[in-house]
C-alpha cells in the first residue's frame, strides 16, 4: 500500500482491507505515522506524538488497525501526557487509566498514534493555544482550523488519518468539520459515555466522538461507542438497529424546516447561506416538504447562559488542575480570556448557576416543541467558511461575556443545540470561491440521531465531497511509493 491508496480510503474501507490481509496493520500504522509527520510541518495539529508504536488494542475490533488519534481533552488514555491546550498543565499529567471512551476506542480495535492540539480547556472555536501554538487549515494555512477539535479535523482532512476523536461543547465538532471540510456528528446527550471522571460534561452540554470523511465512519463508530457504564446518570433510549444501517437507509418525506439568518444577529456569508439553500433544493428534490421557519430563540439569553456555564465550567476545572498539580492558575499561566472567565465563574452564585440551568430546561422546551411540527432543522454550521488565523484570539482583552459574544457571533448555529442536548450534524456540502470548506448543519428531536444519518446519507451522495483535497495533504508531502 502507498500513501495514495491510504489516503482515498475511509476508516470502514481501510479496516476491511487490513481484515483481508490486503496489507498488514503494521504496514498502515508506518504509512499513517509518516503521514501525520509530513503533513504536521505544515499544520501543527500534533499536541502529543505521532508515538513510536499506537497504543494497544483490540485486533478484533471493527476498526483493528485503523489509525486514530484522540484530542487533547477529556478522553485520555492511560500512561499518555495530556495538556488540555494549557501551559497551566505544563508538559501535561500522565493518567493512571482510560476514560471509558478510550475504553470504546481500543475495543473497537482504533489504533491511536497521536494527541491532537485545541484550544485552552476547549473554550474557543479556533486551535490555536498558547501551550501548543496555531493549528492551521489544511486548505488555506493562513486561515482557521476551527475548534475546539481543530487538531483532529486538520489532520483528518489532510488524509493522514481517516478518523479522529472530537468533542462538543458548544460546536466543537462541527466547527472544525465545517472548516475542513468533514463529516461531524454531535450526538445527542448521554449518548456516548464522558466517564468515569465526568458524569455530565459541562453541565450537560458536553458530547464526545469524532471527525470522519464519511457518513458511514460516522455511523459504524457510533454503533462502537454508543454504550453506558455503571453509574452513569441516565440510560439513553437504544437505537432499533445498528446505526450503519441507517446510511442509505430510505428516511421517508420528511418535514425539514430551512432558516439561514443568524440568531445572534450577526453576519451570514452569502456564500454560505446559498450552500445551505442549494442542499434544501436537493433535500426537496428527493421528496421532503422543505419550508422557512425557525424556533423562537431568545439570543441574550442563550448567549448569557453560556457565559455562566461554561466559566463556571472552566473555574471548575482550573480548580481541579490546581488540586492535581499544586501549581496556582493566573495571568501567566492562563490566556487572558480563560483568566477572565475563570475569575468570572469563580462569582457565580448558586442562584446564579441555577438560573443558567432552568434555562436550558426554557430553550429544551421551545426547540422540543418546534421538533413536534417538524422533523429537522437545516442552517448553516458556521458563519463564515473557516476565518483568518487569530480572529477568534483567545488571549485578547476580553470579558468573559465579550469573549463568549465573539465566539458565538461566527459559530451562532451550533450552541443552541448543546443547550437543548439533541445530536446535530454538519456536512462539507459546498466549497467557497477561495477553495475553504463550507458546511450546513442538520439538527434534530431527542434521539433522531437515525433520522440524521439517513438523510445525511441522501446529502452525501447527491453533493458529494469525498473527491476534493486540500492543498497540505499527505499525497502532496510523501512519495507515491512510501
Amino acid at each position: 500500500m502507498n500513501i495514495d491508496e491510504y489516503a482515498a480510503l475511509d476508516a470502514t474501507a481501510l479496516a476491511a482491507v487490513i481484515a483481508a490481509g490486503e496489507v498488514t496493520a503494521d504496514e498502515v500504522a508506518a504509512l499513517a505515522t509518516e503521514a501525520i509527520a509530513a503533513v504536521d510541518k505544515e499544520l501543527n495539529a500534533v499536541a502529543e506524538g505521532p508515538f513510536d508504536r499506537p497504543l494497544d488494542h483490540a485486533a478484533d475490533g471493527r476498526f483493528a488497525g485503523v489509525p486514530f488519534a484522540i484530542k487533547d481533552l477529556v478522553c485520555h488514555a492511560a500512561g499518555v501526557p495530556t495538556r488540555m491546550g494549557t501551559r497551566l498543565l505544563g508538559e501535561g499529567y500522565v493518567p493512571p487509566a482510560d476514560t471509558h471512551l478510550m475504553e470504546r476506542f481500543r475495543a473497537a480495535g482504533l489504533a491511536t498514534l497521536a494527541v491532537t492540539t485545541t484550544p485552552e480547556l476547549g473554550f474557543n472555536g479556533n486551535s490555536e493555544a498558547l501551550a501548543y501554538g496555531s493549528t492551521r487549515n489544511p486548505w488555506n494555512t493562513a486561515h482557521s482550523a476551527g475548534g475546539s477539535s481543530g487538531g483532529s479535523a486538520a489532520l483528518v482532512a489532510a488524509g493522514a488519518l481517516p478518523m479522529a476523536h472530537a468533542n462538543d461543547g458548544g460546536g466543537s465538532i462541527r466547527v472544525p468539520a465545517a472548516c475542513n471540510g468533514l463529516v461531524g456528528l454531535k450526538p445527542g446527550r448521554g449518548r456516548v459515555p464522558s466517564g468515569p471522571d465526568t458524569a455530565e460534561g459541562l453541565y450537560g452540554m458536553g458530547v464526545e466522538l469524532a471527525v470522519t470523511r464519511t457518513v458511514r465512519d460516522t455511523a459504524a463508530l457510533l454503533d462502537e461507542v454508543a454504550v453506558s457504564y455503571p453509574g452513569d446518570p441516565f440510560v439513553i433510549a437504544p437505537p432499533a438497529r445498528p446505526w450503519v444501517q441507517e446510511v442509505g437507509a430510505d428516511p421517508g418525506r420528511l418535514r425539514i424546516a430551512v432558516h439561514t439568518e443568524s440568531w445572534a444577529g450577526s453576519h451570514v456569508d452569502p456564500e454560505v447561506a446559498r450552500a445551505v439553500d442549494a442542499a434544501a433544493r436537493v433535500l426537496e428534490a428527493a421528496g421532503h416538504h422543505v419550508e422557512s421557519r425557525t424556533p423562537n430563540i431568545e439570543w441574550e439569553r442563550l448567549l448569557h447562559t453560556n457565559a455562566v456555564l461554561w466559566s463556571s465550567f472552566l473555574a471548575e476545572s482550573v480548580a481541579g488542575i490546581e488540586a492535581l498539580t499544586g501549581v496556582m492558575a493566573g495571568p501567566e499561566n492562563l490566556e487572558r480570556t480563560t483568566w477572565a472567565c475563570v475569575e468570572y465563574g469563580r462569582g457565580v452564585s448558586a442562584v446564579e448557576l441555577g438560573t443558567a440551568l432552568t434555562a436550558l430546561n426554557t430553550v429544551s422546551r421551545e426547540v422540543g416543541r418546534f421538533f413536534t411540527e417538524y422533523h429537522l432543522l437545516l442552517t448553516p454550521t458556521m458563519n463564515t467558511p473557516a476565518p483568518l488565523l487569530g480572529h477568534l484570539d483567545a488571549n485578547a482583552d476580553l470579558s468573559a461575556g465579550e469573549w463568549a459574544t465573539r465566539i458565538f457571533d461566527v459559530c451562532s448555529f451550533t450552541s443552541l443545540f448543546n443547550q437543548t442536548g439533541t445530536p446535530a450534524i454538519s456536512l462539507p456540502v459546498a466549497q467557497s470561491t477561495q477553495g475553504l470548506p463550507i458546511g450546513v448543519q442538520l439538527a434534530g428531536p431527542v434521539c433522531s440521531e437515525a433520522t440524521l444519518l439517513r438523510v445525511a446519507s441522501q446529502l452525501e451522495e447527491a453533493m458529494p465531497w469525498t473527491d476534493r483535497r486540500p492543498a497540505v495533504h499527505a499525497t502532496t508531502f510523501m512519495s507515491p511509493t512510501a
